[in-house]
């Protein structure tokens, strides 16, 4: 999983008490942004976000512009509605390269309905559905089940939901937390555990660093005093995501 050619994995949802820079009970802060993503450091993307208040909720939306070393330039868009505690509520996307992918998904106390959509409104056979290389276009359903409706939801292209990630951690709690994730292209429930690591430093700069883990993968997510994101690292992958 990863951005095209990067294995990422997911974060963490939780409550968080109120403290001087970190986020209130059951609340994001909004943010705006560009990330520049970098491979092997050469820069092979951007990414423009904006988290901001939506009705009695939250909107975190994301695009992202990737030109691998090799292959197609691609396109991917993301739009998450939030409740205030940090439940999901829905989740779009879609990924404009040589075909174009989608998804639009809802939850409900814990059930995701998943609508994945691969160019064209045709619904898939059986067959196809599990096939990973099918060619002709077609969409189908799915639902997933939870045991907490507070899940977490990490697209695999689009990493300001890590920013979501580090608003909505549990900093007055601290320590390891481990809560359920959805990752959209995966189509399955998993689960993901968080850490503070302390003090980390990259090009010359003091960060407060979350160490987001899976069976895959490790990711350092680099915030500054306020809890916003602004590195994230993949050294397994050689990856950087930096704000600009």
């Amino acid at each position: 999983m990863g951005i095209i050619f990067v294995i990422v994995a997911c974060a963490t949802v939780s409550l968080a008490a109120q403290k001087k820079g970190e986020a209130a009970p059951g609340a994001l802060v909004p943010d705006k942004g560009k990330f520049t993503i970098k491979l092997d450091g050469k820069t092979v993307g951007h990414e423009e976000f904006e988290i901001s208040p939506s009705g009695r909720g939250w909107l975190a939306k994301g695009t992202a512009d990737i030109k691998p070393p090799e292959g197609a330039a691609s396109k991917i868009t993301g739009s998450l509605t939030l409740q205030p505690d940090g439940a999901p509520i829905s989740y779009n996307w879609s990924l404009q390269a040589e075909k174009t992918n989608g998804a639009h998904i809802l939850f409900t106390n814990g059930v995701a309905k998943i609508t994945l959509e691969m160019q064209g409104s045709r619904p898939c056979t059986e067959d196809e559905i599990k096939d990973p290389h099918r060619t002709q276009p077609c969409f189908f359903e799915q639902n997933l089940t939870f045991d907490s409706p507070l899940i977490a939801v990490l697209d695999n292209n689009l990493y300001h939901q890590y920013a979501v990630l580090a608003r909505v951690y549990n900093w007055s709690k601290r320590g390891t937390q481990t809560l359920p994730v959805l990752i959209p292209q995966e189509l399955m429930p998993g689960s993901v555990t968080v850490q503070p690591t302390g003090p980390s430093t990259a090009d010359g700069q003091t960060y407060e660093g979350l160490k987001v883990t899976t069976s895959d993968v490790e990711i350092l997510l680099l915030l500054d005093s306020n809890h916003r994101l602004m590195r994230l690292e993949v050294p397994a992958a050689k990856v950087s995501v930096i704000r600009e």
